[in-house]
């Protein structure tokens, strides 16, 4: 299964018991048992220009950092509150740096990803929990994909919003046509999408010329006014630093046969920071871009009462009606296209996500087509009953929703991979610098701190507001005090839980090879071949004289 030759007769369902056994058995190789698959080669000098090897997987995970679920909160925070929500995005780019390329540290470092470690270390019900969690928030990152690629069929096409949302299920075609071109070709794609996006957006920028010393203001005078501002920064939180990113990411890097020496980690793991550096800063511009565009559209002088309404409840249909109307025909159109592209390519990364949270928590596979179908299934019932029923407002809403339910969801993911990251007898040599674990877990603090503060707040005002008799309204208090006590006690259990399970990094020098089946070199972990990267289709290798 290891090339396109084979790809039509691989099963749907796959384990990865039974190759190599000699190899999966001590404490520092990989979950997944070896076999031989192309990857793309690192070459062990030491040279700027291996810097190219490492191009890709940034750009794949910065497309979740520009999804309709950004599109969405960008709009509605510079609709509601003009630039005061810049400073959100701006600390959650830069955490979202940080954390990203802890997760990226983790995958070169131990040659396991994120889901991988928690089955190794947590119990079996632990890890089952976990698991739940990680798929919802595949399916929740799905729900404004399809509701998206919807508002832009209808914007380029006229399709009515329920019929796109049917129609996003062609997506796993298209996904499935991608895959026999490899998975460089398909990093190329989307760079060259993400950089279309921010084409798009940048252009609308310069048309509709925001205020720049009040964008500037916005940036770095952190400030929350008004009702509805907490919601909607909680959901710019989730939108930006996404659970299912860090499982994602922490696989990509396996794409690469990183040289299993120290030096060779250590290269890895900085060329893969100024990527993720690079591909998010490109990401962060274009959210910038749009919620400075959404603020000086909707805080024009020269709106008429019905667009000045409309900036009051804005979705992304509506948002291209304001636009056209304000910025001219052709912004509609650009605005249409690069939310298509937005959607489409973040199918593309969510059911590879998808993919690497099923192996690795139950190692347990699907073929793609069959994973992303299987998720957008789940994502498109709720679109399809909200856009019937409530139209594209409703379903604008949903989409909010969805970015609050990622935020709430990232402890589960985040916590794991701090922990794994800081650990010794994991990471070797390798672990987070003290700085980087105190800058890391007051991230971490942050964003928990704030889920809860919502959850109780918007709970206590929802029992005074909900009309209920006096002992309904005692009995829902009990029950949903109870959830949140027990939402907070998991995170606690996976913040003071002691990391039990050694699995220190993988080095040549510590690699008992000896595969009788293998010559020299093959087998080796300085090329560490992974079964769950084979089913992108990777190209061939490349020798090092090709980066010369």
């Amino acid at each position: 299964m290891s090339g396109p030759r084979q790809g039509s007769s691989q099963p749907q369902f796959m384990t990865s018991v039974g190759q190599n056994n000699n190899l999966s058995n001590g404490p520092g190789t990989p979950l997944i048992d070896s076999i031989d698959v192309d990857q793309i080669v690192i070459p062990e000098k030491n040279s700027w220009k291996n810097l190219f090897s490492y191009i890709g997987p940034g750009f794949l995970v910065s497309i979740a950092y520009i999804d309709p679920g950004n599109f969405e909160t960008d709009l509605q925070a510079g609709a509601q509150y003009k630039y005061e929500l810049l400073w959100i995005i701006l600390i959650a780019s830069c955490a979202a740096l940080v954390i990203q390329s802890l997760a990226a540290s983790l995958g070169v470092v131990t040659g396991k990803h994120l889901a991988e470690h928690c089955r190794a270390e947590y119990p079996k019900v632990t890890n089952f929990i976990l698991w739940i969690l990680a798929e919802l928030a595949v399916v929740a990152c799905d729900i404004p994909e399809v509701i998206g690629t919807a508002f832009a069929l209808n914007m380029l096409f006229k399709i009515p919003i329920w019929c796109g949302v049917l129609i996003t299920g062609l997506s796993t075609l298209m996904l499935l046509f991608l895959q026999q071109y490899g998975v460089r070709k398909l990093e190329f794609l989307i760079a060259f999408l993400v950089f279309l996006i921010a084409t798009c957006f940048l252009v609308e920028l310069g048309y509709s010329k925001p205020n720049s010393s009040e964008v500037v203001r916005g940036l770095f005078v952190p400030e929350i006014k008004g009702d509805g501002a907490t919601g909607l920064a909680i959901s710019l939180l989730g939108a930006m630093v996404m659970p299912h990113n860090l499982f994602l990411h922490s696989a990509l890097v396996l794409s690469r046969k990183v040289p299993r020496s120290v030096h060779g980690i250590k290269e890895a793991c900085r060329f893969y920071m100024i990527e993720s550096a690079f591909a998010l800063t490109v990401a962060f511009l274009i959210n910038i871009s749009i919620i400075s565009v959404s603020g000086a559209v909707c805080s024009a002088d020269n709106l008429n009462p019905e667009d000045r309404m409309n900036c009051n409840d804005l979705d992304l249909n509506k948002a291209s009606f304001l636009l056209k109307n304000v910025l001219g025909n052709w912004s509609s159109k650009v605005f249409s296209i690069a939310l298509l592209a937005s959607g489409q390519s973040s199918t593309i990364t969510g059911t590879y996500a998808g993919q690497y949270v099923m192996q690795g928590f139950l190692d347990l596979r699907m073929t793609p087509w069959l994973r992303n179908l299987l998720t957008r299934s789940l994502a498109i019932v709720p679109s399809l009953i909200v856009s019937l029923i409530g139209g594209s407002s409703a379903a604008g809403k949903l989409i909010i929703i969805a970015s609050m339910i990622l935020s709430f969801e990232l402890p589960f993911a985040l916590v794991p991979l701090l922990k794994f990251t800081s650990s010794k007898t994991k990471m070797g040599p390798h672990t987070n610098s003290r700085f980087i674990s105190v800058l890391t877990w007051a991230i971490g603090s942050f964003i928990m701190v704030i889920n809860i503060y919502f959850l109780i707040t918007s709970f206590v005002r929802l029992l005074l507001h909900s009309g209920l008799s006096t002992v309904s309204q005692v009995f829902s208090g009990i029950f949903g005090f109870l959830g949140m006590l027990i939402y907070i006690a998991a995170i606690l259990y996976l913040v003071f839980r002691k990391n039990r399970k050694c699995t220190l990094p993988l080095l040549e020098c510590d690699a008992k090879l000896g595969d009788a089946g293998h010559t020299e070199g093959e087998g080796s972990l300085g090329h560490l071949p992974r079964e769950d990267i084979s089913s992108m289709q990777l190209p061939h290798q490349r020798p090092a004289s090709d980066l010369d």
